[in-house]
């Protein structure tokens, strides 16, 4: 079929989700010109362009004279990039208010989630999953753009998740040459005091990978309160040692033709060996595969090990798998930087950068918060879903970039959606919800 291409005078939009977007960030106190910053509004005025995948600032260029765009985020007027340029690197000077004023308000939207908890044999947990993960900035000369243990130049930011749904609770962008230990016991103290103040009921496991087996992070871990499991580095230790171990101490033995498993429990360990350190219980799982994969025997046998530090008391292998769902985080890490496009960042300074990823945060639980009310509204979906999170590209195509037509009448203003979309009746749900945070 052939069309005729015009145009109209219409008010039309194509993102009408910047209705919620405006209405959180207004009950959370985000961007409000109360905020102890400068320069508030340019904060939002990016916020405007992360919750749509946009993260460049020659993109707000796009809704300069975009009346919903300005209106929604409650802004005078929406600013050239040359001015969001200029006002972020004056904001350099108060970097901790900027960030004290985006962690205030993440942690207000955060109070208002019911994150979902692990259930394993009765006992339920909070699971707080901390990794990082590189950021690919190669033929950039972005200050802090160095090589990264992916064999690309980027940076190496750190992140902290709560829940199944994976709410960010912190963040901190990092030189992609900086090894993951290096500041993770501070960044551990700052996410601890965002937990304090969630005042959370449910017990906090706390997951981190080999790369943060130290002295000082488990130290930290163990101050907390909390539960926690780290897996091991085996660094120099014999895995013969650990099958020794397993042989005699495991009572939990699977096996088969091909191979023999043993998990257990180990006690008399420290990090580090050091003595003034309490002792930490340890979980192995020890792998003996005594034929390949032909079924031919193996002079010697092959010998894999998987240890991991915690205090929790669960059966060896539940332990296990609460780690092995550890690996979950990978895919919020992926959202935030293909999902939201929020992987090359904007800006030449660090410290901008820097500030950034903290506004990215607030837009990366907007959305999700925006994803998991509508997961609720299972009536008004227009398909039937037993997933348990919405992925951020989904709600950003499904319920963000929504054609709109704008009609004002009687002192009043409408949002209109086309009435055969799928999504009217989810879109009408959520916005009430917003409403009434």
């Amino acid at each position: 079929m052939d069309y005729i291409i015009d145009s109209t005078k219409d008010n039309l939009n194509s993102i009408g989700g910047l209705a919620f977007i405006g209405k959180i960030f207004e009950k959370i106190g985000f961007g409000v010109d109360s905020a102890n910053i400068s320069h508030p509004a340019i904060l939002k005025s990016i916020a405007g362009l992360f919750v749509q995948g946009r993260a460049h600032f020659e993109e707000i260029r796009l809704f300069r004279n975009n009346n919903f765009f300005k209106n929604s985020l409650d802004l005078d007027y929406v600013p050239a990039a040359e001015t969001i340029r200029l006002y972020m690197e004056k904001m350099i000077l108060e970097e901790d208010q900027v960030n004290n004023h985006i962690t205030e308000s993440n942690i207000e939207l955060l109070k208002k989630q019911d994150f979902t908890q692990i259930v394993i044999e009765n006992n339920s947990y909070l699971p707080v999953d901390i990794d990082t993960s590189p950021f690919d900035n190669s033929k950039s000369k972005k200050e802090g753009v160095s090589r990264t243990y992916k064999k690309f130049d980027g940076f190496h930011p750190i992140f902290s998740y709560i829940g199944n749904e994976g709410y960010m609770l912190n963040c901190e962008l990092r030189e992609g040459k900086q090894h993951c230990q290096n500041g993770t016991p501070d960044f551990l103290k700052r996410t601890n005091d965002i937990i304090a103040k969630l005042k959370t009921s449910a017990p906090i496991l706390f997951r981190l990978d080999g790369g943060n087996d130290a002295k000082e992070t488990l130290r930290v871990l163990n101050k907390s309160g909390h539960f926690f499991i780290v897996k091991r580095n085996l660094r120099k230790e014999l895995r013969e040692y650990w099958l020794s171990v397993a042989k005699a101490e495991s009572e939990n033995i699977y096996r088969n033709d091909k191979k023999i498993i043993y998990t257990g429990y180990h006690t008399g360990k420290t990090p580090g060996n050091d003595p003034d350190f309490p002792l930490i219980d340890v979980i192995y799982k020890v792998t003996e595969i005594i034929k390949d994969e032909n079924g031919n025997a193996l002079l010697f046998p092959e010998i894999k090990v998987e240890t991991y530090w915690t205090n929790l008391y669960e059966r060896p292998e539940n332990i296990i798998e609460l780690y092995h769902q550890h690996g979950t985080s990978e895919q919020f890490h992926s959202e935030l930087k293909s999902d939201m496009n929020f992987e090359r960042l904007p800006s030449g300074k660090f410290i901008v950068n820097s500030m950034l990823l903290q506004v990215a945060m607030i837009c990366f639980n907007t959305l999700r918060f925006i994803g998991q009310t509508a997961l609720k509204q299972k009536k008004s979906l227009p398909y039937k879903t037993k997933v348990i999170r919405k992925r951020l590209r989904k709600i950003i195509d499904d319920l963000i970039r929504v054609a709109i037509k704008i009609v004002r009448h009687a002192g009043s203003i409408k949002i209109k959606l086309w009435e055969n979309n799928p999504w009217l009746e989810c879109f009408k749900k959520v916005y009430q919800v917003c409403c009434n945070l």
